[in-house]
């Protein structure tokens, strides 16, 4: 297999083309054959054939990605079927989360800050269950930042979310207005992340500063297969 860079990307990355004679078939299984779960660089250890399965969503569907989206991670099949029974709706929105997810930002004025863009899918279904909650007023929960970031991407005028396809590099910093969900459930993040930017422009810089503070002060486990927290 060959592979051959054509492009730089805005963020130090490189976009290549590979050079391949068979199928399409036999390119994913060559890929699954020299890859490895693309573990985040700070869990210093070569990834397993556990993670296959546990750096990945029970309701994942879609490859794409270069990361999981970790606040799903929390979510088992028993969970989310007890959630269904008490009367919460769930509803699934796609994004391929990128590279710039992992990317320290380097800019003091954040306006400056560009991301790389991501490939998001929200559709009909996705809309439908979503403004109905908001229409009777019921609370809508994004699971993560990834989720966040999908459904800001595509919203109305009247604030409410659309079917959309396509590239986004929306990057949401203070001040900022949500539109869609008024609860998240995330990871405690790297510093200097576009995610945790966006979990203080979501919670307030106080309030998730001072989240940030317990959780170290009680030893939570950050990052990827760590702890979560709500902001409501």
């Amino acid at each position: 297999m060959v592979a051959e860079v054509i492009d730089n990307t805005t963020s130090r990355g490189r976009t290549i083309r590979f050079l391949w004679e068979g199928d399409d078939e036999g390119f994913k299984k060559m890929l699954e054959f020299l890859g490895e779960t693309p573990l985040p660089k700070y869990i210093k250890r070569k990834p397993d054939e556990d993670d296959k399965e546990r750096y990945q969503t029970v309701y994942a569907k879609h490859e794409g990605a270069v990361a999981a989206p970790t606040a799903g991670l929390h979510f088992s099949r028993e969970l989310i079927k007890k959630s269904e029974i008490l009367g919460i709706r769930f509803a699934e929105v796609t994004l391929h989360t990128g590279l710039s997810t992992f990317r320290p930002i380097e800019v003091e004025d954040l306006s400056k800050h560009k991301m790389d863009a991501e490939y998001f899918k929200i559709d009909d279904e996705a809309c439908r269950i979503i403004n109905t909650a908001k229409e009777n007023n019921r609370r809508i929960c994004s699971i993560g930042t990834t989720a966040m970031r999908a459904m800001e991407s595509s919203v109305t005028a009247q604030r409410l979310l659309k079917p959309a396809e396509g590239w986004t590099n929306h990057f949401i910093h203070p001040p900022y207005q949500f539109n869609i969900a008024d609860s998240l459930v995330t990871n405690f993040h790297l510093p200097k992340t576009s995610l945790l930017i966006m979990t203080c422009a979501f919670a307030g810089y106080e309030l998730a500063m001072e989240a940030y503070k317990k959780a170290i002060k009680d030893k939570y486990r950050f990052f990827s297969y760590g702890d979560a927290l709500l902001f409501i």
